[in-house]
């Protein structure tokens, strides 16, 4: 499959590298180049990444925190990463540009669709920051509703694992890898690939899923030239 435009969903944990907290720089600039590369592929990228590095509003709620206000600092999380990788993707001469869900100026731009297209059929990578600017919504949440927005071809799902197995291979060292499954079996094995609320939205909105690691360098342009790493989650 030929992708034009993709919704490129980052882990907030993964930044923070060999640090185990915060943002590495190392693993900050592999993204930054591997990013590079897709779009010199002539592929449009839009990127959600998370804030679980920094802050994760469903932890802070269960510490105490107003599940508003944490889910809120989270968003916030998300904006201080991609802020980030803006950076890092300007340093190497790849121009983007970041959107936030809520009003932020000078920070970002306020989202809209049509200003996101925009800039990403003018070969800027655009980053959708802030979750979906509402409470009890995940970044996963926030990616399938964007990638829909859009009209993104796929989203692509970049994690520390290399794609979706029968249980999770961190801990059931026999879990065997799916190189496709559909979100029908997803739900009927209950997998987590991300969060119902997610997964239901990509399916009913025909956004197929393509799991893979992003962490191994060079994972992201292998994938999108069709090598056989990862898994398609498809209708």
């Amino acid at each position: 499959m030929k992708y034009n435009r993709i919704l490129l969903k980052l882990s907030g944990e993964s930044l923070t590298g060999e640090k185990g907290y915060g943002i590495d720089e190392v693993r900050l600039n592999d993204y930054a180049r591997q990013i590079k590369e897709a779009v010199q592929m002539g592929v449009q990228v839009g990127i959600v990444i998370g804030g679980g590095n920094i802050f994760r509003g469903l932890s802070g709620s269960q510490k105490g925190f107003d599940r508003v206000k944490g889910d809120q600092m989270g968003m916030l999380a998300t904006v201080i990463n991609s802020l980030a990788l803006s950076s890092a993707l300007t340093a190497i001469g790849q121009k983007n540009r970041v959107y936030t869900s809520i009003r932020m100026e000078p920070v970002g731009e306020l989202y809209s669709k049509w200003k996101a297209i925009e800039s990403m059929q003018n070969g800027e990578v655009a980053i959708l920051s802030g979750g979906t600017g509402n409470p009890f919504f995940t970044t996963d949440t926030a990616s399938a509703l964007r990638g829909i927005e859009i009209e993104a071809d796929a989203m692509f799902k970049g994690t520390r694992v290399d794609g979706v197995y029968t249980a999770d291979p961190e801990k059931d060292p026999s879990a065997t890898k799916f190189d496709t499954i559909s979100f029908d079996e997803v739900y009927d094995r209950g997998l987590r690939v991300m969060d119902l609320t997610a997964t239901t939205m990509c399916k009913q909105n025909n956004l197929p899923i393509v799991v893979f690691d992003m962490d191994t360098y060079g994972n992201l342009k292998k994938v999108l030239s069709g090598d056989n790493i990862g898994t398609l989650v498809h209708v």
